[in-house]
């Protein structure tokens, strides 16, 4: 079993929970507004006066055998809008109950 988050600017939002439908991911947790910036690349998302920009994150728990999948339509979402922003990241996950 994997967990993977997902943070992104929250206009992707309905777009993500689609990705995960279609993936047959169910389950996640939503974190609503969360603030940050990228590490390379793109404007600060801090719902400031200067930076008003806000991100969203979500984390699921997915079979192994998700996980590529989840990531290629990710993918796609991401590159079809650049400038908003989207990163996913997996981890192991030792245990579940």
């Amino acid at each position: 079993m994997k967990a993977i988050f997902i943070a992104f600017d929250q206009a992707h939002y309905e777009a993500v929970v689609e990705v995960l439908d279609k993936c047959s991911c169910r389950g996640f947790t939503s974190f609503g507004t969360v603030h940050g910036r990228g590490s390379a690349t793109g404007d600060p998302h801090y719902g400031s006066h200067a930076w008003p920009a806000e991100n969203s994150s979500i984390i699921t728990f997915v079979d192994d055998s998700k996980v590529d999948s989840l990531f290629a339509r990710l993918k796609i979402l991401d590159e079809s809008k650049p400038l908003l922003g989207l990163r996913a990241f997996v981890w192991d996950v030792e245990r579940s109950l």
